[in-house]
């Protein structure tokens, strides 16, 4: 598969130039990769609002988003959760506790845990980037990764999470009830390697759940304690004993890890209470045999290396095998995609160089599961980006979300169950493929399944491995063709110290399999033993069973009791069970006819033949019963050969086998004559039609490519476009909330505003502004200058113009006519932008009452002003201790000289009689340090009248902390006064 990669200079550069210079980074605990698609928005909000804000993880949701459209989701996000929420960029280091999102236009990767963004391969057809990010999260962070699936169509993630949960990774899916599109979900819970199928709601906990769980056992076997490795090996029995497969021999770092993932699952806190689980609950053995067997695999995996086995191996693999039969092994097939890989490279050798051969290959694994998957040959969409489009479109057919591989190829490839260490090995290979699976295998298994590959493999016979994978001390087998793709050819050795005998090869043992899926060893028949067998068949009890064979209603032989000499033979070459196959040749057309007859008409069918044994000939009685069904197994019959003189009741006709057989064929071929002479006639009919319909296949095939590629465009614009419509709904909805605070906000504050746009016709406004303008909701749009209002002496058009034209605020008291109410006018530009403006609002404040009070005051304060003038009073105030003082205008007049903003107290002191000078400056100082009330008379010096002043100061408390407040008063005519 070719992914989208940096080389690793320019990676480094990368990762180099955008480093944080003195910050220390918070390393996540794990990383969640979430993907979603087409109605993904909300599953993502309902995900993060459950999230709490310190988790020790990071979060990178990588979404189909449109390249025309902005995306909205950042400002979205950010509102749902307090998660820091930003777009990726390239060579971002990923922290914990932050949500990363994918930029339009580009595929996400990570390395060594920074953010490597790239161009997306539009030239590739349908893109793929949650794949393609879970891909490179699996290989970059190992267990350390999560992936969880959100809503969406299509199959996108699908790869990913196998990946994710081969490197021992989590996998959390959004069950199918809760997503807008079930597409997405659907295809990942199919690959069996969900570990949680939730509510987006509900993941948050069981993730938080999840990540506080620590190792909880030793993956080193030579370290672990007697306890744990009792425990391991009591949980192998249990998987034995009901999936009759043996663990034992795999890697105890494998086999532990797979173990402690299952034990995080189920919250078990230790192995014990783990073990507890699964004898509670035994659908948890189910689970935990799945997850030993999770087998990743994909298309051409390692395009490079299937580059190689094509253009160098198969040439010489045809050559070898001359006239006979080219036999693959694709050991541990998986779901299929290995094997079905090899098939079609060897369809294409034979296309372009015309070698047809006889090609069979034969897939193996243990899961059932995963080969009855393989058998039918249907994977999702996504494998696309695995499979060349001219190989996809000449080997695959669309249906619907998936891709079904075409017939001629699944018929090269016979899948079925095989232990690899317990059964018996195929023989007479000419290519084994066996990747990644070895790995998982301890060196001393591995050691004797390379000697069952020798003894399987021809001469010069191709050994693939994976790229993990070594021959150790097999090497004596096999010798090097390619080492880099891990390709070997076999020497052929099968003698010396190493070399394996055929009797070498292993028992059954309760965790092998039987090639036939209709006998259950240890059983008559697969149903009952033979005593009861025998009962039934004859219904005479001590009676001897005579030769009897059990037999299907497709004519396969299940299972022969007695001498089978006089009536079956064993042929040479490839062992076939059926009845026609195993039969004497003269007896194939009775007896296939008497056992369909049988399943037909559900009687049973007797008939007396004559036989040739030797020089002598005897009749003997064939007899077809019908055994009981039972639920599950097939329909069997039972079929008897009795001599003719044990059943005295035998009918009277007896049959010449070899005067039948001469008529029978007399028949067929007065049959087949005429079957050949309609035939021909229908050729020649036909071949005139076929070659139209060619023609017109040719054409639909061209048209059938083109709408394939163009609806797969159309798919992936559809999902983009969901998503912006998402953003753009859940934008719309702020929008519409705001437009809603906005006419509240209006109608509480009694403001009467009017929006004009850039060509001054009414925007909007506001219900008070009706009390001025004479405007109805149908006037918007119209232009203001059609609108009349009730102000006088005002030319708003021209203040308008004004504003729009030098974009500066008016502000203007105005009167409407009739009503007399007093309005403050604000005229303001209508800003777009920083420097942008596009309109004016104007804006009327109703001041009435205020200019009232206002004119009020101002009358009050006319007559205080003059009260204070006949009264010859002067106001002053002090603040602090210094005795500085503020002088009113009218405190200056009483003493004659020119104001000036403030006094201090030398000042003030010098404008008195030196007589009063002191006494003038110790009442200052009482009244502002003291807070005592100060009431006394000084006089000012000549040059200033020497008039007499009465001096009055008070302390009062204020929000300020206090001040000192008083009058000076002119009483030179007051005669009552007396000096101090």
């Amino acid at each position: 598969m070719q992914r989208p990669f940096l080389g690793a200079t320019d990676v480094v550069y990368r990762l180099l130039s955008t480093r944080k210079q003195g910050m220390i980074m918070a390393a996540p605990t794990y990383y969640v990769g979430i993907g979603a698609s087409a109605g993904g928005l909300e599953a993502i909000e309902h995900f993060f609002q459950a999230m709490p804000r310190h988790t020790g993880m990071a979060f990178i949701v990588i979404q189909h988003l449109s390249p025309d459209y902005k995306s909205l989701m950042v400002e979205l996000l950010s509102k749902k959760t307090s998660i820091p929420v930003c777009r990726a960029e390239d060579g971002m280091e990923v922290e914990a506790d932050t949500i990363y999102l994918i930029p339009p236009k580009k595929n996400l990767t990570i390395f060594h845990g920074r953010l490597v963004l790239n161009e997306q391969e539009t030239a590739r057809g349908i893109n793929l980037p949650i794949d393609i990010f879970l891909l490179s999260l699996a290989e970059d962070q190992g267990e350390k990764a999560i992936a969880v699936i959100l809503s969406g169509t299509g199959s996108d993630g699908t790869r990913g999470v196998r990946a994710v949960k081969e490197h021992g990774g989590m996998v959390m899916v959004q069950d199918e009830a809760s997503a807008k599109f079930d597409g997405m979900p659907k295809s990942a819970i199919s690959t069996g390697v969900a570990d949680f199928v939730l509510p987006p709601e509900a993941m948050a906990a069981q993730l938080l759940a999840f990540a506080k769980h620590e190792p909880l056992l030793v993956r080193d076997d030579s370290e672990q304690d007697s306890a744990e490795s009792r425990g391991i090996t009591k949980l192998f029995a249990l998987v034995r004993n009901k999936t009759k497969v043996d663990f034992t021999y795999y890697k105890p770092g494998t086999v532990t890890r797979r173990i402690e993932r299952r034990m995080m699952v189920t919250h078990a806190s230790s192995l014990e209470e783990y073990i507890e689980y699964v004898q509670s609950y035994p659908a948890e053995i189910d689970a935990l045999y799945k997850e030993f067997l999770i087998g990743v695999t994909s298309f051409f995996r390692d395009v490079e290396a299937f580059r190689y086995l094509a253009e160098e191996c198969l040439p010489a693999l045809f050559r070898n095998a001359g006239d006979r039969e080219v036999r693959f092994w694709v050991a541990g097939c998986s779901s299929g995609e290995e094997a079905y890989s090899i098939a079609i490279l060897a369809h294409e050798y034979m296309d372009a160089t015309g070698d047809h051969k006889p090609v069979k290959i034969f897939a193996t694994d243990l899961d059932q599961n995963a080969i009855q998957a393989a058998a039918a040959g249907v994977y999702p969409e996504s494998i696309a980006a695995d499979v060349n489009p001219t190989l996809l479109t000449k080997y695959f057919h669309k249906n619907g979300d998936s891709f079904q591989v075409a017939r001629r190829i699944r018929e090269l490839v016979v899948f079925s169950r095989h232990n690899l260490i317990a059964d018996p090995p195929f023989t007479k290979i000419d290519l084994i493929s066996c990747r990644n699976l070895l790995i998982y295998l301890q060196p001393k298994v591995q050691q004797k399944i390379f000697e069952y590959f020798n003894f399987s493999l021809n001469p010069d016979g191709i050994l693939f491995l994976g790229s993990s994978e070594s021959l150790g001390d097999a090497s004596v087998y096999f010798q090097p063709v390619h080492h880099k793709f891990r390709i070997f050819r076999s020497v052929g050795k099968r003698s010396g110290p190493k070399a394996m005998s055929v009797t070498s090869v292993p028992s059954p043992t309760p965790g092998s399999l039987a090639f036939n899926p209709y006998v259950q060893r240890g059983s008559r028949a697969g149903f009952m033993d033979e005593r009861v067998l025998e009962r039934f068949l004859l219904g005479i009890e001590g009676d001897i069973l005579p030769l009897s064979a059990i037999v299907t209603e497709d004519l396969q032989v299940m299972h022969i009791f007695g001498d089978a000499s006089p009536v079956f033979r064993i042929p040479s070459g490839r062992l076939s069970m059926e009845l026609s196959s195993l039969a004497r040749k003269d007896m194939t057309i009775l007896l296939t006819s008497l056992v369909q007859k049988a399943f037909r008409s559900g009687e049973e069918q007797e008939t007396t033949v004559m036989m040739d044994e030797g020089e002598a000939r005897q009749a003997m009685t064939i007899r077809v019963r019908l055994l009981p069904q039972r639920k599950g197994h097939p329909n069997l019959a039972a079929m008897m050969f009795l001599p003719a003189a044990q059943r005295p009741g035998s009918p009277t006709i007896v049959y010449d086998l070899s005067k039948e057989s001469e008529e029978r064929i007399r028949d067929l071929e007065s049959e087949l004559q005429l079957t050949r002479e309609n035939l021909q006639a229908t050729i020649e009919e036909l071949q005139t039609s076929n070659e139209e319909l060619q023609a017109t296949n040719e054409e639909l095939i061209a048209s059938n490519e083109e709408l394939q590629s163009t609806n797969e465009e159309l798919q992936a614009t559809n999902e983009e476009l969901y998503t912006v419509n998402s953003e753009y709904q859940n934008k719309i909805y702020e929008l519409v909330s705001l437009h809603h605070d906005i006419d509240n906000i209006l109608n509480a504050t009694g403001v009467g505003i009017l929006l004009l746009d850039e060509n001054k016709a009414i925007r909007r406004f506001s219900p008070p502004i009706t009390r001025i303008f004479s405007v109805l909701e149908q006037d918007v749009g119209r232009p203001f200058s059609h609108i009349a209002h009730d102000l006088e002496d005002v030319d708003l058009p021209a203040l308008v113009d004004a504003v729009m034209a030098t974009q500066k605020t008016l502000e203007r008291e105005v009167r409407a006519g009739n009503s007399g109410q007093v309005y403050h006018m604000q005229i303001s530009p209508y800003s777009v932008g920083p420097s942008d403006f596009a309109g004016a609002v104007l804006s009327f404040w109703d001041i009435t009452a205020s200019v009232r009070l206002r004119q009020e005051l101002s009358a009050l304060e006319r007559r205080l002003h003059k009260t204070v003038r006949l009264a010859l009073l002067g106001f002053w105030v002090s603040r602090g201790t210094e005795g500085d003082q503020y002088w009113g205008e009218e405190t200056f007049a009483v003493f004659g000289i020119a104001p000036k903003k403030t006094m201090d107290l030398p000042e003030i002191v010098a404008l008195f009689d030196p007589e009063f000078q002191a006494h003038v400056r110790d009442a200052v100082l009482r009244v502002n340090r003291e807070h005592v009330a100060v009431d006394t008379i000084a006089r000012l010096r000549p040059d200033l009248g020497a008039k007499w002043i009465r001096i009055l100061g008070r302390w009062e408390e204020g929000p300020d902390g206090g001040e000192v407040s008083g009058i000076y008063q002119d009483v030179t005519c007051l005669q009552d006064w007396k000096t101090v």
